[in-house]
């Protein structure tokens, strides 16, 4: 007598993970129904979450600690021993509860809630550019390929081998009176998009000659539709999942740039600035250096297990290559 195996506990073909669900269930029922089973994606869920709601709500947040991030507190520090903060571990009390900034006094969970938000806004912007960007070129240079295919690959291959970091510290060094955030945006964005182009350009050469998109095509169909409606769905998932693992390296290279001086400026917080500025004070006041990196870490951390996560279950063979 053979055994029945529930629909849920069978294998589901090339790799992909069992899941339960009907064939054809979106990318975002997958991903919703895998991640529901995992504690450890749950929790950088949630932590995720955190830093989204600080960063929507971070002027909010601020008038609830009762200080503005450019709010100078003099009282706060100890004029006598270089501005040090008065207090343990950095000056945290009733009034100031991640501390203050050494010299200035100003309170730190203050800066550390706007920062999240300047952080979180220019990775969340400059990831949409480049999956919006990334996917338009991916898919046009897999569908129609021949010259079209040729002159975005070889665009591709030159943006990625461009040495992105010096040329973004030149562009921000020398733009001046910019707004920086929305420059910062579109500079990072500028070099993002091959990465992401390169993998739906494979998916939609895999999809092209499939056959729902050949009856599509004999059916009348023009290209625009086909692209929308039949190659578009198929190369979400591997999209969804590369998206969230830009998210991480878009807020460290936000940082990494702020902390070299050419990102935001003051009075502006922003984590990367709040480190540099931690340098000079890591031996006598470890707070200062200690809360922005936690944030940062925590943020960068999270986000690339989600992204983990996503890729394994949206993208298994992706994930393995």
């Amino acid at each position: 007598m053979t055994a029945t195996v529930p629909a849920a506990d069978q294998a589901a073909p090339d790799g992909a993970p069992a899941t339960g669900l009907p064939p054809g269930s979106s990318p975002w029922q997958l991903a919703r129904r895998e991640l529901g089973r995992r504690p450890a994606v749950r929790v950088s869920l949630a932590v995720v979450t955190l830093f989204v709601l600080m960063a929507l709500t971070a002027p909010w947040l601020g008038a609830l600690g009762g200080w503005a991030p450019d709010e100078f507190d003099k009282t706060a520090v100890d004029p006598y021993l270089g501005g040090l903060p008065i207090g343990s571990f950095g000056g945290i009390s009733a009034d100031h509860w991640l501390g203050v900034e050494p010299v200035t006094g100003r309170d730190l969970f203050a800066r550390v809630v706007h920062g999240a938000q300047v952080s979180l806004l220019i990775a969340f912007a400059a990831t949409a550019i480049v999956v919006l960007a990334g996917t338009a070129a991916g898919i046009a240079a897999g569908y129609f390929g021949g010259r079209t295919d040729a002159v975005l690959s070889r665009l591709m291959d030159l943006t990625m081998s461009f040495p992105s970091l010096i040329f973004m510290i030149a562009m921000l060094s020398v733009a001046k009176d910019v707004n920086r955030i929305v420059l910062m945006t579109a500079v990072i964005g500028l070099f993002g998009w091959p990465g992401v182009a390169r993998v739906v350009r494979g998916q939609t050469l895999s999809l092209k000659h499939r056959e729902y998109v050949d009856a599509a095509r004999v059916g009348g169909s023009g290209p625009w539709r086909i692209l929308t409606r039949e190659v578009l769905p198929g190369v979400m998932g591997p999209v969804i999942a590369y998206t969230t693992l830009l998210v991480p390296g878009m807020i460290s290279t936000e940082a990494a740039l702020s902390y070299l001086g050419v990102g935001v400026r003051p009075p502006t917080p922003s984590w990367g600035q709040m480190i540099a500025e931690s340098v000079a004070f890591y031996e006598t006041d470890p707070m200062y250096f200690v809360i922005p990196s936690a944030f940062l870490f925590l943020a960068v951390l999270a986000f690339t297990l989600l992204g983990d996560a996503l890729r394994d279950i949206l993208d298994p063979r992706g994930g393995r290559t």
